[in-house]
């Protein structure tokens, strides 16, 4: 208790560090602040990343994630101040200031029209402008207008179509960012952390695109405020509801129908959304059984389905105070009842959001967010008179402040602090028999706490030249032992040009949770587990450089990115690890460490009635568990390998054109090398006892030493938006490797026998395809 005192009491001392750097700093030229927010003039949504400039003055915003804005400018002068925001009217004021003033903006969504292929606004500027490198950002238009699997428009398939983004397998929801795992990601929904991110083992995200406003992906250049993970921050934030009308959106599609609510609850001031998504398989498979239930031969399809809800309401109280209070509830179920056997397995996500805007002074924004995130799965197997019964589970309780501070026009301050209490359930398994003569239970609970407090300025030194600086104090807190991390964050950016920027960006990281699976996947039965005596936390360093650039009088945006990431403490099983009937898992665990380095090129277009993006990634990922230091042999010999993930080529190009204002069409295609997997080099036969059968053991020289075939795909949408009465619609028809190529999921080996004799001629290595040619229809609707 001491120790979080303690960190508590440094917080204070930092917070005071941007009021002392104000007296320190102050300009003798009296100054005003103008600050307000900016909102959908249709909806009264905040709209996140909206450019607030002063052209005279070369200087400028951006509005925070609640859509709020603070500029520091010279007293007593007539000003032009410009808000714009790509797919919005431009709005100029002429502002007069005498004194601090409040300006809340209202802007208009464009007016698409086949004629209009001019945007007024710039929408690469704050690209160039930033500071911060390695960053995603994802329009939702965008999102749904990508031809994916089934369908189902997905923001995380839509995210590993950038450079240095990559899925783990074929249709994959899971992100492997820049060499990192998929646990390395920091992945939040409204502030709260998600633990799983995936519905269909990991083909599907859980994210609604219906329900969600804005997406951030940070590859590398990690915020200070931000902390926990390695490789990645996906930052997903969720519409507030439409404070001017009620209306909804919704869609049918070939495995699932959605539908999204929203209305004001008083107009202008508060407003709800409220949206859904179910799949419909079980409804399918329930008919198919009950038709074939008096077939004693039929065997019955398992029952597998999945279901979300997201809710969001938030309160304008005044001027200065606005509350927020949002939640997710998803959850995957897959049974399978037979005779004497029954087989239920459940998994899913909870989260709940409690925030509370407050404007301190014109300068200086807090927001205080109360959060609880909940994971577990479980399993259970009944058969017979036995019931079988596991499962892991981690929960969450978090408080958070935030503050940015906006001194005067040189410094823009961000500084805050958050305690994490983590409840783990670890492989808590039972089995007993009906008549409890048979008893057992094994498994493991821990509690932890975590904490964070953060510091970061974003300096404008001059025209030409703008950084970065943070420091992030971490510590973490389990079974008596303690964890400190000084966490530094920075970044540069040199203005050669208005056309052309230069960028550098360092972090470094510290991971205290940890997923630890042997499977390559994020499967819903992998064990999230704590720092403790034994198993230390996870660190990352990156680096990164690259050059930014408009082109063609700014309707292309082109970037290239180099960077090499360090990593230590990775975490692994060791071969043969016993999971179940175990307290004590610190002893199945290899330590090691991990690097990777690459290059990434990305153009860009937005203008037109052609845009997109084409992404290439060059990149070397490599793992070495060579530490026997606990008793456990290490994997490979010791000696680095690929993991699963690695690929050497990565290339992605996204097409989106407008025929008409009905009609528009969507085009993908992807290259990857293939994934690395592990492939027996020769057999030997052995014989324990004469007269028994021989056994034939596959001798593994190297680990993931072949690689499966390059994968490669294109898949096409066509789109007609429909013009019925009560709202919009769109009829989208969607073609899923549409040339049937024939990718290898994974390659497994059949024995060949000689006829006559049984005797083991060879074995052949057999390809399993996963996705063949896959045509898909969904309505979608808007009123």
């Amino acid at each position: 208790m001491k120790k979080i005192l303690f960190l508590w009491l440094c917080v204070g001392m930092v917070a005071c560090i941007p009021f002392y750097h104000t007296q320190a700093q102050q300009a003798p030229t009296p100054r005003h602040t103008i600050s307000g927010y900016v909102k959908d003039a249709e909806t009264g949504e905040d709209l996140i990343g909206v450019t607030v400039s002063v052209p005279s003055l070369k200087i400028g915003a951006v509005t925070n994630e609640y859509g709020f804005y603070s500029l520091s400018l010279p007293a007593g002068d007539t000003l032009t101040i410009e808000f714009y925001f790509i797919g919005y009217e431009k709005v100029v004021q002429q502002v007069y200031l005498s004194r601090d003033r409040r300006l809340d903006i209202r802007l208009r969504p464009e007016a698409l029209s086949i004629q209009q292929v001019v945007i007024s606004t710039d929408p690469f500027q704050e690209k160039l402008d930033a500071p911060q490198m390695s960053v995603e950002r994802l329009t939702m238009e965008e999102v749904k207008s990508i031809p994916i699997i089934f369908g189902e428009a997905d923001l995380v398939k839509a995210l590993q179509l950038k450079p240095g983004v990559q899925s783990g397998s074929e249709g994959s929801s899971g992100l492997y960012v820049r060499g990192g795992g998929a646990d390395q990601n920091l992945i939040l929904l409204d502030e709260a952390l998600v633990y799983n991110p995936s519905h269909l083992f990991g083909f599907f995200s859980i994210f609604n695109p219906d329900a969600v406003k804005d997406v951030t992906l940070y590859k590398g250049d990690f915020p200070a405020k931000f902390g926990g993970r390695l490789s990645s921050v996906l930052d997903v934030r969720l519409k507030e509801g439409n404070k001017q009308q009620f209306s909804g959106e919704g869609g049918v599609g070939l495995i699932s129908s959605r539908l999204t609510l929203e209305a004001p609850l008083v107009k202008d001031k508060a407003s709800f959304i409220v949206s859904g998504r179910r799949t419909y398989f079980d409804l399918i498979t329930r008919q198919i059984n009950k038709a074939n239930k008096d077939n004693p031969d039929y065997n019955p399809i398992p029952d597998y389905y999945f279901y979300d809800l997201n809710t969001k309401v938030n309160v304008e109280l005044d001027e200065k105070n606005r509350l927020f209070l949002s939640g997710y509830f998803g959850r995957d179920v897959f049974q399978f009842n037979n005779n004497n056997f029954n087989f239920n397995f459940d998994w899913g996500n909870a989260t709940s959001t409690l925030r509370w805007n407050h404007i301190i002074h014109p300068r200086l924004f807090m927001n205080a967010s109360f959060i609880f995130s909940d994971y577990k799965y479980q399993i259970n197997n009944q058969f017979n008179a036995f019931n079988f019964n596991i499962g892991s589970s981690i929960r969450d309780y978090n408080g958070k402040l935030d503050f940015e501070y906006s001194p005067n026009r040189k410094h823009f301050i961000r500084f805050g602090y958050q305690h994490t209490y983590h409840q783990f359930e670890v492989s808590r398994l039972r089995f007993k028999s009906e008549d409890r003569r048979v008893d057992f239970e094994s498994g493991q609970n821990f509690e932890g706490h975590e904490m964070g407090a953060y510091i970061q300025d974003d300096i404008d030194w001059s025209e030409r030249w703008r950084s970065e600086i943070g420091l992030r104090v971490s510590a973490f807190s389990n079974q008596g032992k303690w964890y400190y991390g000084i966490e530094p964050r920075a970044s540069v950016r040199w203005r050669a040009s208005d056309k052309t920027s230069f960028k550098a960006g360092y972090a470094l990281m510290n991971q205290y949770v940890h997923l630890v699976s042997n499977s390559g996947t994020s499967l819903p039965t992998d064990i999230w587990y704590p720092s403790n005596r034994v198993v230390a936390p996870q660190q990352s360093q990156q680096v990164a450089i690259g050059m930014s650039r408009t082109l063609a009088k700014g309707n292309f945006f082109f970037n290239t990115e180099v960077y090499y990431k360090w990593m230590a403490n990775q975490i692994d099983y060791k071969d043969g690890a016993q999971l179940f009937f175990n307290d004590n898992l610190d002893k199945e665990f290899v330590f090691g460490k991990g690097w990777g380095y690459g290059w990434e090129v990305y153009l860009e277009k937005k203008k037109g009635r052609t845009t997109g993006w084409v992404g290439y990634t060059l990149s070397w990922t490599f793992r070495q568990f060579a530490d026997s230091s606990n008793g456990n042999a290490p994997i490979n010999n010791g000696k680095p390998f690929f993991p699963r993930y690695d690929r050497r080529h990565d290339v992605s190009v996204v097409l989106m054109h407008r025929f008409t204002e009905r009609w528009s069409a969507g085009f993908n295609f992807v290259f990857g090398t293939g994934n690395a997997f592990s492939l027996p080099t020769g057999r030997f036969i052995y014989q324990d006892l004469p007269g028994k059968n021989p056994v034939v053991v596959p001798i593994y020289p190297e680990r993931n030493n072949y690689r499966l075939p390059d994968y490669h795909r294109a898949d096409v949408s066509l789109t007609y938006k429909l013009r019925p009465r009560w709202g919009e619609g769109s009829i989208m028809f969607s073609v899923y490797n549409v040339y049937n190529r024939r990718n290898a999921f994974f390659v497994y080996f059949e024995e060949v026998k000689d006829p006559n004799t049984d005797q083991t001629l060879y074995f052949q290595a057999k390809q399993v395809t996963l996705f063949p040619i896959i045509p898909t229809f969904t309505l979608n609707f808007k009123f």
